[in-house]
């Protein structure tokens, strides 16, 4: 009988890991960053990867440089030109990985992650939640969250 409880325990705890480790993939999918950005939205594509959650820019609103370009690359598409490596700044903006190294803390929080600003070639720490009414809050910050700046994405949903 005591063997029975022990393979009962081994069970259920075998059958939890799923459930726990998969707890933080309510981020995982496709969110639109803020409208009124300068630069336009932009769509940006949330995955797991070995447990931690990253993400990259899959969709601009306005890929191209506009006709008023000071960097003399009109009508061109964007590219991580600001990047302080300069071996780095020819890389496309569309397909960059902004988001890295995410660990979900529970309660529909993420910490420990950096966050990659391709218009100013900056990267920040920063920490992830999903608010009560589906949105993430994205803070990015130096130091201490409390000096940072928030935005707030929104889902994009495939029904349109």
């Amino acid at each position: 009988m005591r063997g029975m409880v022990v393979i009962a325990a081994v069970v259920a705890a075998c059958a939890a890991v799923p459930l726990v480790a998969g707890e933080g993939d309510a981020l995982v999918g496709l969110w639109a960053t803020d409208p009124d950005s300068e630069d336009g939205q932009a769509h940006v594509e949330i995955f797991e990867k070995d447990g931690k959650y990253h993400g990259k820019l899959v969709w601009l609103e306005e890929p191209d440089y506009p006709a008023d370009d000071d960097g003399g690359m009109a009508g061109q598409p964007k590219v991580d030109r600001e990047n302080p490596d300069e071996s780095l700044r020819n890389r496309p903006i569309q397909g960059l990985q902004i988001m890295f190294d995410f660990e979900y803390a529970g309660g529909n929080k993420y910490k420990k992650g950096t966050i990659y600003a391709p218009d100013e070639g900056k990267t920040y720490k920063c920490k992830l939640t999903i608010d009560e009414n589906g949105n993430l809050k994205v803070r990015g910050y130096i130091g201490v969250a409390m000096i940072g700046r928030t935005e707030i994405w929104t889902p994009v949903r495939a029904d349109g």
